[in-house]
């Protein structure tokens, strides 16, 4: 068999196998957050028949500016019409094999092969919610320019249209314009090397040139205009921001422990680990074949997925077009070696043959939802339909009762409660990052993090008329981020609604009391799960929230039957263990707990289940253990400043000062510049400037202490306690003016915060 029939033959068994992979792979059920909004903003486009420039959807940001490609609502919502959340998983599981089939349209093996390894990292952004679009139009622009930069003889005509339709589903258009500067400059740098290269450059250059103006043009053609630039500035703004608040905007940690803990048969970080190294080979291979406009792209390409986990599919793709033909020719030289036509034809069918039982391995963990139960980042399953995680039934009563007031809402459930109980409901706030910025999102955690009946929830809900508040209580970002008991206790709010993903309360008013006589609930009696659990998949769901719930609620012999129900039908979710240890500790039955930890440690070791092992150990007073493993999940941590600080803090329990002092600084010197610049009491520089001065007290070097306590005043002047650490330091040094001062102001402002 020749050569070029045996590429056919290998092209077309991967390709094959990559996009059944891609199917299985992109067909979950829906369970992003934004889709609720997005599917919102169709319906009131088809009800209004104009485009909402002004937010239409939230009492907190209720007619504020607001700018958002269209396009995606609209099909999202013909689609809902049509077949319901079914259709919709369906589309997006198609997306994904027409993703991976423009990517793998010129027909090389090498790219097929690697198409299959990077499958996690491209469908992990293929998911029901408009930035799918841009993962899918990205694949199409970057095939068909690197098609005319090899061949000068790609459809360019395409490009002003696909970028009409681009510009009008998600603001990752700047990609696609992105793309078109990044194939000029390798067409200019094919002018670097004089005779045929460079005619051959200048000729497809200039035969682009016009359908390249033109799909730069057709950005224009949306409802914003020019206008749409502004509001895309304003988006690169907030992500800038939700770098430190979001988890899909964090980057990855580059070193040897975050490696070997992220080589998983069909993790992201694992794909995205050997997607880095095959970029650096293939861009190495071809800098020596002086391609400079391949070597860079891919080298280049390396950065941004380290930064941001979101821009792997991005990485995935160009991985795919660029590296695959590179490697082609490498394979091909290397094949021509071997002289013997049977033995490259073994070789290849053990190629095909590992990729092949990679895909087939990855395909059954998805099939049969092992990695989706053992994720803690993903709610989703396989198949189609609406996630466990959303709070349907919490919605349905909300609805049905008609409960009075607005609605509190948390970060997570805004999506999906715009869509749910929309028009005539609004939320506090959902996923539109940029209408609320950072202010609102704080605003939201802080109060998530008091208590009840706390001064902030009442002027909060005097504010805005909050008579009703749902929580989601599931295990993914739900429960850890709310004080279920402490609302079940509050005096002011009643709960009148709980099962294993939500939680209602109402404010005692006049107009709740017939409502919370009408559905008391009690949470410590209250049946977990809510309802009879029926298939395995709902079931292990039902079990594995309702463990988690109990757990928070104190009912600790519940959540363990309520845990062991669930490992019974998936032994291997990381989490599950997690609730389990919890509920062991909170039973004074330490060494069950610690075995529980470790065993979620094995089953996914990661930043969250060695922080968890750490804070166990600090409970039980095991300070070197707690050291080591607090030491791990810094390691792991894209941003690990924070958790730097805690073993600071926690070095100074230990009466270890000098190790102290090394966190701090470790600390000060891996946090960028917004967190390191933020003030105020218990911002990052406060945390680290009290930690400093704390550990050169325990030194005895009051001078050096009170310097840092000095720093912290000046980063919180406000907060009466660092006044009252700082006069200590002065009473310390004989300075008792000073102390009396410092004393004075922190009366004052304590005095203040008390009216």
């Amino acid at each position: 068999m020749s050569h070029l029939a045996l590429d056919r033959r290998v092209f077309l068994v991967l390709a094959a196998i990559a996009l059944a992979y891609a199917f299985v792979a992109g067909l979950r059920t829906v369970a992003d957050y934004d889709l609720g909004w997005q599917l919102a903003t169709g319906r009131w486009l088809v009800q209004h028949h104009q485009v909402p420039f002004t937010d239409v959807f939230s009492y907190t940001a209720q007619g504020e500016p607001w700018a958002y490609p269209v396009g995606a609502g609209l099909l999202f919502y013909a689609a809902y019409v049509l077949g319901g959340y079914a259709l919709v998983s369906w589309i997006v599981a198609t997306a994904c094999v027409a993703t991976v089939a423009a990517l793998l349209r010129r027909g090389s093996a090498a790219s097929a092969g690697i198409a299959i390894v990077g499958m996690p990292l491209i469908a992990s952004r293929i998911i029901p919610r408009a930035d799918m679009f841009t993962v899918l139009l990205f694949a199409a622009f970057l095939s068909l320019l690197w098609e005319n930069y090899q061949t000068g003889h790609a459809r360019l005509w395409l490009l002003p249209l696909l970028m009409v339709a681009w510009v009008n589903l998600h603001f990752g258009f700047a990609a696609g314009l992105g793309l078109v500067l990044a194939y000029v400059l390798t067409e200019l740098l094919e002018m670097v090397f004089r005779g045929d290269r460079r005619r051959a450059a200048v000729q497809r250059l200039r035969l682009a040139s016009g359908w390249l103006a033109c799909t730069a043009m057709a950005t224009l053609v949306n409802p914003w205009g020019w206008g749409i630039y502004r509001a895309l500035i304003l988006q690169e703004g907030a992500n800038a921001q939700q770098q430190f608040l979001i988890a899909e905007w964090t980057g990855i940690r580059l070193n040897w422990r975050t490696v070997t803990t992220a080589l998983s048969l069909g993790g992201t970080k694992g794909a995205l680990f050997l997607l880095l190294a095959i970029a650096i080979v293939a861009g190495v291979l071809a800098l020596f074949r002086r391609q400079l406009g391949a070597a860079i792209l891919l080298l280049g390409a390396t950065y941004p997925p380290v930064r941001s986990v979101r821009m792997g599919a991005i990485f995935a793709c160009l991985v795919v077009v660029i590296a695959g033909p590179v490697l082609d020719e490498a394979l091909a030289r290397v094949g021509s070696w071997i002289r013997s036509a049977r033995i490259r034809s073994l070789v290849a069918s053990a190629a095909v043959l590992l990729l092949a039982v990679l895909a087939f391995a990855r395909s059954s963990d998805l099939v049969s939802n092992r990695y989706y139960f053992n994720t803690v980042t993903d709610s989703a399953t396989f198949g189609a339909g609406l996630s466990w995680w959303f709070p349907q039934r919490a919605a349905e009563f909300i609805e049905r009762e008609n409960l009075p007031g607005e609605i509190f809402n948390n970060y997570d459930a805004g999506g999906y409660l715009i869509w749910r109980l929309g028009p005539q409901r609004r939320v506090y706030i959902d996923g539109r990052d940029t209408l609320y910025g950072a202010p609102r999102l704080q605003q939201q955690r802080q109060l998530l993090q008091s208590p009840a009946d706390s001064v902030l929830w009442e002027q909060e809900a005097n504010r805005y008329n909050i008579n009703t508040i749902i929580f989601s209580v599931a295990r993914y970002d739900g429960i850890q981020f709310v004080r279920l008991k402490d609302f079940c206790n509050s005096q002011v709010w009643r709960p009148v609604y709980l099962d294993e993903v939500a939680a209602v309360f109402v404010r005692r008013r006049p107009e709740t009391e017939d409502l919370i006589r009408r559905f008391p609930v009690d949470c410590a009696t209250a049946p977990l799960p809510s309802d009879p659990p029926s298939s395995a998949r709902v079931a292990f769901n039902q079990w594995a929230n309702a463990a988690g719930v109990l757990g928070a609620l104190d009912r600790n012999s519940e959540a363990l039957a309520a845990s062991e129900n669930a490992i019974s039908i998936f032994p291997a979710s990381a989490l599950v263990h997690m609730v389990r240890a919890d509920a062991l500790y909170a039973q004074h039955r330490a060494p069950e707990a610690e075995q529980e930890y470790l065993t979620a440690v094995s089953l996914h070791p990661s930043e969250f289940t060695w922080s968890a092992l750490a804070d166990f150990y600090r409970k039980v007073d095991r300070g070197p253990d707690a050291v080591a493993a607090l030491k791990t999940a810094v390691q792991l941590q894209p941003r690990p400043e924070i958790t730097l600080v805690q073993l600071g803090y926690y070095y100074i329990h230990l009466k270890q000062p000098n190790d102290a002092l090394e966190a701090f600084d470790e600390a000060a010197g891996s946090a960028s510049p917004e967190v390191a610049g933020k003030t105020g009491s218990g911002s990052f520089s406060y945390n680290v400037a009290t930690g400093r001065a704390a550990a050169w007290y325990a030194l005895g070097d009051a001078a050096q202490a009170t310097s840092f306590q000095e720093e912290a005043v000046r980063l919180a002047p406000d907060a009466p306690q660092p006044w009252l650490n700082l006069a200590k330091l002065y009473q310390l040094q004989g300075r008792a003016a000073d102390a009396d001062r410092a004393n004075a102001r922190a009366a004052t402002l304590a005095e203040n915060q008390s009216r």
